[in-house]
Order: C-alpha cells, then sequence, then structure tokens
C-alpha cells in the first residue's frame, strides 16, 4: 500500500550511484527522518554521505555537522554522493524475551528459587529442605551419588529428585516422594492429629535429613562422609573439678553436626547462648577426694566446618500440659558471627591473624559502599571492587546461608547483602535483608530456629580453618 500523502508531504527524487529513486519526504519533520529515508531507499549511511538538502547539513571527514534542525521546506536538494554500507544484519543469536520463556528457560535466567508446596503441615519440612539446598557442594554430591537400598538411601535418592526438579523450574514443587520416604524411615513424622497429619518439630526433620545424608554420601576420602567433611565441628572438652584443684583436668574430643544456643532468662545474644551450652557442669566421682563432687566441663572448637549449623532451643517439654512449649524471649544474632571465643586456644592463635585481616578487608570494602552510595567515586570503587573481591575469596570468612523459622518460613541472604529471597512454601518474595535480624523473637511472630551460617571460600591450605562466618540462612518450625 503506498504511503498516504498529506499537504505537508513533497516528493523529491533522490540521485545515487547513476540511479533515482522517488522519496516522499514530510517536510515538518525534523532532518534525521529525512536522512534515515535517503538511507532506506540508497543503503547510504548518513555518516557516508557527502550531500544532503542544500544548507541543511554538510560534511566534514565523513562525519556531518550538527544542524539537523533545519526546515526542510526551504531547502532544494542535491545529489546524494557516498558508497553504500551493508545492509542491517540480523542478530546472530536470536533475542528471547522474558515472556516468552518456558519455566525451565525462566529458571535459568532469573535464578529464582522456586518454592515447595505444603502438603499439610509440611512447612517445618519444607524450610528444612530449602535450607539445605542452598549448599552448592550438596547439590554436587547428590547428582553424583548412588545411595544404598533402604530407608535412607530411598530418602535420599528421593531429596536428590526432588533438587533436580527444582533446578529446572520457577513453579513451586510439591515435595510428595521425600515425604513419604521421610514418614517410612521415621514414623513419628506420620503422627496424625483430628485426622490431619500433625504439625512437626524442624530441628527434629533436620537432624533426620542430616543423619541419612551421612550415612548415604561419601566424602573425598576412603571411608569419608559427605557430612563430615563439610557439617562437622569437632569439640576439645575439658572437665575439671572445682573443688580438687590438684586432680588433674581431662580432656576428650568429641564430633558433633550442629551446636546448640540454650535460652534461659538471662539469654539476650546468640554467642551468650552458645557459651551456656558449651560450658556444663556435671556430677562424678572424685578418685582424689573419693566422693561424688561437681565437674566443670567447657567445650571448645578444635575444627570449623564449612557449613555451621545452630540450633536455637525455643522449645521444651511442660509435664502438666504435655506438649511442647515455645520459648518467646528475644535472642539477637549477627550476619557475621565471630567464633573466636569459642575455639580452643591453639586453633585461635592460628586463626585471629587471618581474621583480624578480614575485617579490615570488609571495612575498607564497607567505607567504599558508602562513598559510591553518595554518587562519589564510582569508577575508583569499581576499580578496586575486583581486587578487593580475590581479597576476600583469599582470606577466611563466611557468609550465613539459610534461616529456618520457627513458622515454616525460609530466608536466604545468598550474596546480595540488601535484600533476600523469602520462601514461604510456595509463596517466593523479595525482602530487605534487615528483616533477617528482625526475626529473634519477642512474640508470636516468625522466629529463627536454625541458623546455616557458611564460611566463603574453602579452608587455608596453612592454617586450614575459618575464623568468621556471615550471612544468615534461617529455617523455621510450623505451618
Amino acid at each position: 500500500m503506498p504511503p498516504t500523502r498529506t499537504p505537508d508531504t513533497m516528493n523529491v527524487t533522490i540521485k545515487h550511484g547513476g540511479k533515482t529513486y522517488p522519496v516522499d519526504v514530510d517536510v515538518t519533520a525534523p532532518v534525521p527522518a529525512f536522512k534515515d529515508s535517503i538511507y532506506k531507499v540508497t543503503g547510504v549511511p548518513a555518516g557516508h554521505a557527502e550531500g544532503y538538502p542544500q544548507g541543511a547539513t554538510t560534511c566534514g571527514g565523513g562525519e556531518l555537522t550538527n544542524k539537523d534542525d533545519a526546515d526542510l521546506s526551504k531547502m532544494g536538494l542535491k545529489p546524494v554522493i557516498g558508497n553504500a554500507g551493508p545492509l542491517p544484519e540480523a542478530p546472530k543469536e536470536q533475542i528471547v524475551f522474558v515472556e516468552d520463556m518456558d519455566d525451565s528457560e525462566l529458571a535459568m535466567a532469573t535464578r529464582s528459587p522456586p518454592g515447595l508446596i505444603n502438603l499439610g503441615n509440611t512447612c517445618y519440612l519444607n524450610s528444612t529442605l530449602q535450607a539445605l539446598r542452598t549448599i552448592p557442594q550438596l547439590q554436587t554430591t547428590l547428582e553424583s551419588a548412588t545411595p544404598p537400598a533402604g530407608p535412607e538411601g530411598r530418602l535420599t535418592t528421593s531429596m536428590k529428585n526432588l533438587f533436580n526438579g527444582m533446578n529446572s523450574t520457577t513453579d513451586a514443587v510439591p515435595p510428595a516422594g521425600l515425604i513419604t520416604a521421610l514418614r517410612t524411615l521415621a514414623p513419628q513424622f506420620a503422627e496424625q492429629d483430628h485426622g490431619h497429619y500433625a504439625q512437626q518439630d524442624a530441628d527434629e526433620a533436620w537432624t533426620a535429613l542430616i543423619s541419612a545424608l551421612r550415612a548415604c554420601l561419601p566424602g573425598s576420602t576412603p571411608n569419608g562422609s559427605f557430612i563430615d567433611e563439610w557439617m562437622a565441628i569437632q569439640l576439645t572438652k575439658k572437665m575439671s573439678c572445682p573443688e580438687a584443684p590438684e586432680e588433674p583436668a581431662s580432656f576428650s574430643t568429641e564430633k558433633v553436626l550442629k551446636l546448640e544456643c540454650n535460652i534461659t532468662i538471662n539469654t539476650n545474644f546468640l554467642m551468650s547462648g552458645i557459651r551456656d551450652s558449651l560450658d556444663q557442669q556435671v556430677e562424678k566421682n572424685s578418685p582424689t577426694l573419693n566422693r561424688t563432687v561437681p565437674y566443670n566441663v567447657e567445650s571448645r572448637m578444635s575444627r570449623l566446618p564449612q557449613y555451621l549449623a545452630i540450633h536455637m532451643v525455643r522449645f521444651y517439654w511442660r509435664r502438666d500440659i504435655q506438649k511442647k512449649a515455645k520459648i518467646m524471649r528475644k535472642v539477637k544474632y549477627p550476619l557475621q558471627l565471630d567464633v573466636t571465643d569459642i575455639m580452643t586456644e591453639e586453633l585461635r592463635e592460628k586463626v585471629l591473624p587471618i581474621n583480624t585481616a578480614v575485617k579490615n578487608i570488609l571495612k575498607v570494602r564497607d567505607d567504599r559502599a558508602k562513598i559510591a552510595k553518595r554518587g562519589l567515586g564510582k569508577k575508583k570503587a569499581a576499580d578496586e571492587d575486583e581486587k578487593t573481591e580475590d581479597q576476600i575469596r583469599a582470606e577466611e570468612h563466611a557468609e550465613v546461608e539459610k534461616l529456618v523459622k520457627e513458622s515454616g518460613v525460609e530466608a536466604d541472604v545468598g550474596s546480595n547483602p540488601t535484600a533476600m529471597y523469602e520462601l514461604c512454601d510456595d509463596k517466593v518474595s523479595i525482602v530487605p535483608a534487615s528483616k533477617i535480624q528482625s526475626m529473634d523473637g519477642g512474640g508470636e511472630d516468625s522466629v529463627a530456629y536454625i541458623l546455616l551460617y557458611r564460611r566463603a571460600m574453602a579452608e587455608d591450605t596453612a592454617v586450614g580453618q575459618n575464623v568468621e562466618f556471615s550471612d544468615t540462612s534461617m529455617q523455621i518450625r510450623g505451618g
């Protein structure tokens, strides 16, 4: 269909390469529109042309002078002289828009985690699974593992299949196979209340899952375990008798898979609750006094894992009502957890210099971020940022992966310090990172229940340990 002619449209003839081309020009349009019309019929880009409407523009050194605001209605025409440039080529790779992507492509493009469908009071399990899924080494090991037969093997295989399914979609996934395997392995999770599956404890679900993975997933050494390699904590215990100071203290070691944060009327901070759980008193017979006396048992970490799990002990058994009761007390926890106070003296001497260096690096990064936020020195900050990140990867620093909250919500800090994903069963939301620290108790709202802290990189070959953990992952109980 020929273009619509208006009183402001005039027909002009363009001469190029011995040929003439009729062009309809709107004289009320700007000069760049006329240049575009010439390009369409001759293939000569504006930068290659040496003749345009007289008085409108001339060419100097292959580039047009800046008089695109000229009036076309008052100009004549001159021949267009120049070489036709190549016609625009189609993109080598097809452009795919977000709305045209399927679930698998969208999941890969956005990397947003999918939710898990609540199958009836299974939020305690959903948040626990989301926390475990943030451990990339676990997913890699599951992918290549061939779990043995038996209930623990079936549970491990179900987790492998579930994580594979979650990696290829953005839609919420039902953990049906895994909950069936869990109830077969641990029948208490099949208990019912008034005809429905009963609510369960997320810490008990965590323990059952970790136990199955520990039995089924091999480590990098013969007869080794993946869980022991990445999540085990070695405690050195010192037992002494305060009533008989002359009696030599005894020492022993114990391997545990999580730390406990005991919560009492005096507990206000995470580390104080952990210290309470590590410093205990027991009664035993003293060979020196020849009677039963109190002994102090002081436990300290002599080996730190890559992933440090901490259980906030918020539930206790009430005999009068024959049920678990929740401890509401507010207990604050940091996103970066310095654990030097609960390490053995030997380990502390090795890692303290590294911890100091890491803190200095992080302080420099924070100061630079404040400058960038004010719009000053952005390029300098960006140039320095790459070097600083390399330094950080060479130092010992950790990020908190997941929080399992008491209400069944799981929150993921990830690598973004200002925002995080909140996964409440099948609902996935991005919320401010500050919200992660607001789940510290004090009311009926969601409260942190299991903290999973992650070291930022592998163990230092010279030291073999990390000092500081950061960026929490939190799990929640409930539904």
